[in-house]
């Protein structure tokens, strides 16, 4: 049970290591989606990308309780990069096993914190027993993406943060973010759940990794019909434990298509003058797709991450 008490302590325990990040607005933005939006930026964070806050609240106790004396993990990226810059905090190895079509930005960021990348093919099954071929070997911990109460409460801080610098006075009467495994959006649930009881958390997903809105009809985790989308961060399925949580404490899960996904990128990109990848984008997607769904409200936006490959921008 992650009890507000938790996320407070991930809070102290993380706060050394982490930025307490900008909120930023934009007036044209906000004339566009008709509502007052609040951009809570986890691009500015460490590594790019709010992973630094789960990562590092699993990897410090790791440490503190002597569990092991190496990591390991599976992510297509931002939580690669977390686990790898925390690893590198309490001077433990860590062994990152990445599918091979993961962004090389963010391969490369894993290596540049001292981590060994093991690449695998592209699916959920050959990164779990990519994981459990480390563990067999080395002895590692697993300190899995979003499954783990600990890295949910380390990412439950960016809401705490964001209702504490600017819902306190005026609540938000929504706050969102993206859907992939569900351990941001469970954290984000819950520390609204305690931290602002009447605000309603809505998540935003890729038409094109659509599993969480079936999970979260049928109260099953259900694996997507197709996966082929733009937000390479969102492709994984919801765990038994976000699916719990998410139905819990989640008011709905809308579905965006890869065109209004980037739209709304380069919207961000054009008009903030700041980076956010694909993944990051959705969120922003769903309130200019159901503009009269989030019409003449104060609305939170989780900015989730900028680890963009360059060399390779949908616009």
């Amino acid at each position: 049970m992650i009890t507000l008490e938790t996320i407070q302590e991930a809070h102290d325990r993380i706060r050394p290591f982490i930025h307490r990040t900008a909120v930023l607005t934009n007036q044209t933005i906000n004339e566009r989606s008709g509502a007052e939006l609040f951009f809570k930026c986890e691009n500015f964070q460490k590594i790019g990308a709010f992973k630094a806050r789960g990562g590092l609240n699993a990897v410090l106790q790791v440490a503190q309780n002597k569990e092991g004396s190496a990591i390991t993990t599976h992510s297509s990226g931002n939580h690669a990069q977390a686990v790898a810059f925390a690893a590198r905090q309490v001077g433990m190895p860590a062994y990152i096993v990445m599918p091979r079509t993961a962004p090389q930005v963010k391969k490369d960021a894993v290596l540049g914190y001292g981590a060994e990348v093991i690449e695998c093919k592209p699916t959920l099954d050959a990164r779990e027993a990519g994981v459990r071929e480390v563990m067999a070997k080395t002895g590692a911990v697993l300190v899995h993406p979003f499954d783990d109460d600990r890295v949910i409460a380390g990412q439950a801080t960016a809401a705490k943060e964001l209702i504490e610098d600017f819902g306190s006075d005026q609540p938000f009467d929504v706050i969102l973010a993206p859907v992939g495994g569900g351990g941001l959006l469970s954290g984000t649930a819950l520390a609204t759940h305690y931290l602002s009881p009447s605000t309603r958390v809505i998540a935003g997903e890729p038409e094109g990794a659509a599993d969480a809105i079936l999970s979260f009809k049928s109260g099953h985790v259900e694996k997507a019909p197709y996966i082929n989308t733009i937000a390479d961060g969102l492709m994984t399925s919801l765990s038994e434990r976000t699916l719990a949580i998410i139905r819990a404490h989640v008011t709905d899960i809308l579905t965006v298509s890869d065109p209004e996904i980037i739209a709304a990128m380069r919207l961000v990109w054009e008009r903030m003058k700041i980076i956010i990848e694909p993944s990051c984008a959705v969120p922003l997607a769903v309130v200019l797709k159901h503009k009269d769904q989030f019409a003449e409200q104060k609305i939170g936006i989780i900015l989730t991450g900028g680890n963009v490959d360059l060399g390779k921008l949908p616009f």
